[in-house]
Parts: C-alpha cells; structure tokens; sequence
C-alpha cells in the first residue's frame, strides 16, 4: 500500500540533522523545532541484524503520537510538539543526555541473561538501569557513578531522569494493563529543553513497540521488537495489534493480508 511506503523524495530539501538506525532528524519550520521522520528499519544486536519491514515506521509513529500526547497531557514533559502526517511529528529541538534509561518490572532479555533468572519472574520492584549511549562500545551499562564522572549528567538531573522514568513507567503500567499487555520493560531517553536561562530534563525520542517489551496478558505472546530480535515472525502484525488495542487502529480500518491501514 502506497501511503505506508517511506516519502524519501520529499525529505531531500530539508536539512538532516541526524541519522539513527530507525528514526531521522529534520531541521524544523521554526527556530528551537525539529521533524522526527519514522523509518522502516528494523535493527537488533547494535545493527547487526537488519531489515527493512514495510509499514513499522507508519505504526510506530501513530503509537509514539499517541503515548507522547497521553503523557503530555497528564503533565509529563516531553519533546513531542505533534503529529505532521503518517511518518513525521514535530518536537521541540532538545541536547539529548547520552544515557538510554532502562525500566524494568519482569525478568527478560540481558536482565535474565546476566543474573539467571527466569524470564517472566516479576521482579521485587521495577529497577532502573542506565546504558552509556555508544554503538561502538555496544551501549555499555553504566552507574551512577560513572553518569556523574564522566559529566554526562549532574547528580540533580539523574535525580529527574529516575523521577521521570518511574512516572512514565507508572503511566505505562496502566495504559497497557487496561488493554491486556504486561509492560515488562522499556527504554527511554531524555534531553535537556532551554527555555531562556532556563533549562528542564524533558522526555525524548519515542515509545512504541520498538523501546519496550510488551506480553499479552493471557498468553505472554510477545508483542513487541522480540519477535524481530527472536526469528519469531509477525512482526508488523503484533505492532499493528498493540496499536489496535490502544485505538490507534480500528478493526475494519485494515485487511491483514493488505497490511495495517491506519486512522487518520
């Protein structure tokens, strides 16, 4: 279907900021904007693993859309400004703080890998891990520690990204238990938004089945980018059922063998 297919051509007159492996940054229309565009690129393992999966930008953007503008209106900040059309949104230009922040609540993935536990154990409480943002090292986990000695953040910004993380975490939690998925876990960035002399750590990048794990309720099917990541298959169809359970997607908005067709 057309209007799933990436617009490159029309990209190309506007100034490209920043690459990453699925998303592109644009030169916004205004001063202190930017237009995040979607990509279809699927990459797991730092990229050593890599697809092309027709429509995942599409669904990732309209979920993103939909999570950022909840948060935003419950009053967490974030960067998201809104939605432009199928692939793009509009955010407010941040200094992103090299640090991917990890929120766990269940056992899975490097979690259970390095202290042996079983996937799927609930964890005593959800734990916070924070990953040094380098594809070259692998995105090492780092401690606080090291956050604040090498200056990629000072001790009362770390003291904002945890009260952020655990707000959205809490926020999520709910979201999707109402719609019959288990948050197991997620990754979020964040940046520093200036207002003037004044500056606030502000939520970033995106959420979406891409940053988090998400387990159906009653069957612990995964939901998320673990299927791409496992071999398992499916992929665009569990992104599209994630977004079907959120409203994003209506049920006879799209035929399965066509592909997700999406609310406009």
């Amino acid at each position: 279907m057309d209007f799933l297919k990436p617009r490159s051509h029309r990209m190309t007159r506007r100034r490209r900021i920043y690459e990453g492996k699925a998303k592109v940054l644009y030169e916004g229309p205004e001063p202190g904007t930017l237009i995040q565009y979607f990509k279809d690129d699927a990459t797991a393992f730092n990229a050593k693993k890599h697809e092309v999966i027709e429509g995942k930008g599409v669904l990732n953007n309209r979920i993103s859309e939909y999570v950022f503008q909840r948060l935003n209106d419950i009053g967490v900040p974030t960067h998201f400004i809104r939605r432009i059309n199928m692939r793009e949104q509009l955010i407010r230009e941040v200094e992103i703080i090299p640090l991917e922040v990890v929120v766990r609540n269940v056992a899975a993935g490097s979690l259970s890998t390095r202290l042996g536990l079983e996937e799927g154990t609930q964890l005593p409480r959800s734990i916070i891990e924070f990953y040094y943002k380098n594809d070259q090292l692998n995105d090492p986990m780092v401690s606080e520690e090291h956050i604040t000695a090498f200056g990629w953040a000072a001790p009362q910004e770390i003291d904002d990204i945890m009260a952020l993380a655990i707000r959205v975490n809490d926020f999520l939690s709910g979201l999707f238990l109402g719609v019959g998925i288990r948050l197991v876990d997620f990754k979020i960035e964040t940046g520093r938004l200036w207002e003037g002399e004044n500056m606030r750590i502000v939520l970033a990048d995106e959420i979406s089945p891409d940053s988090c794990r998400l387990w159906d309720v009653k069957t612990n099917d995964k939901m998320d980018k673990d299927r791409f990541r496992k071999d398992l298959g499916g992929m665009i169809e569990a992104y599209t059922e994630v977004a079907r359970r959120l409203g994003v997607v209506q049920d006879n908005e799209f035929a399965r063998a066509e592909g997700p067709r999406l609310v406009k």
